[in-house]
């Protein structure tokens, strides 16, 4: 008797028809069963963000017809794409939310902004084992090629192995040929930051607007950290947990006088 095929949800935050996730399906296919829910445009740093005084549009589309899986775009936000995945495309809960791949990283604070995590973070709220992938390459030519082998591989081992509850992984590639990448390494987050400016300019009619800019600082000098995986060449996993108590201080706060 054979085995059950995995169902797998596949989303992301760069759109339905960028090369990361079409990259990212294609591992998927040589895995399990995949439907595809992604936006219909860019959400980048959209975060957590949800639709609730918009309309939502949710159309079966055909990007690639030797492609043997089902796809939907959706005109709303990555975890708007999850929750109408499983509450109104798919007949069961998925096996597997695999979330990307990004164009650029997700390492460190950057994890909180961005719709490729949020998406795979909403999977995880609802007991699915969820994955988000980014490489370091921002450019839309970006080469997902090195990336295959380990998302197969965190794949397998998710599905083999399982998650923690209430964790997800969060698993940054760095830009380099397959060669060049020294193995994975499981990390703790970064603590680094974005020191930001506001670019202040002036539109044709006078008024003021604004581009946010800035420069992302890493002051933390440690080994374990996906920063430093990163910059030494390998591929890093961070288990992200989204139970956002601070246990440790609630010791603290209840010494208060409340």
């Amino acid at each position: 008797m054979s085995k059950k095929k995995p169902l797998i949800l596949v989303t992301n935050d760069d759109g339905i028809t960028a090369p990361g996730i079409r990259t990212l399906i294609e591992v998927m296919n040589t895995i399990g069963d995949v439907v595809v829910v992604a936006p219909d445009a860019p959400q980048s740093a959209m975060g957590h963000a949800i639709t609730i005084n918009d309309t939502l549009y949710c159309n079966k589309v055909t990007v690639n017809e030797e492609e043997p899986q089902t796809e939907y775009s959706c005109s709303g936000t990555p975890v708007d794409c999850v929750k109408l995945a499983v509450n109104e495309i798919l007949k069961r809960k998925p096996d597997l939310c695999v979330s990307g791949i990004n164009h650029g990283s997700n390492s460190s604070i950057n994890v909180i902004y961005s719709g490729t995590m949020s998406a795979a973070v909403e999977a995880g709220t609802i007991g699915i084992p969820s994955i988000g992938f980014s490489l370091l390459d921002y450019s839309l030519e970006a080469d997902f090629e090195p990336a295959k082998k380990y998302v197969k591989l965190m794949v397998e081992q998710c599905l083999e192995q399982g998650l923690p509850k209430g964790v997800v992984l969060n698993v940054n590639i760095p830009k380099l040929p397959e060669s060049n990448i020294k193995g994975i390494k499981v990390c703790r987050q970064a603590d680094a930051h974005w020191e930001e400016t506001f670019d202040k300019r002036k539109s044709p009619l006078g008024k003021d607007y604004y581009w946010l800019t800035g420069e992302f600082i890493n002051k933390d000098k440690g080994e374990d950290t996906d920063e430093w995986a990163l910059e030494n060449g390998y591929v890093s996993v961070v288990p992200v947990q989204f139970d956002l108590t601070a246990h440790h201080a609630i010791k603290d706060i209840n010494s208060w006088k409340l």
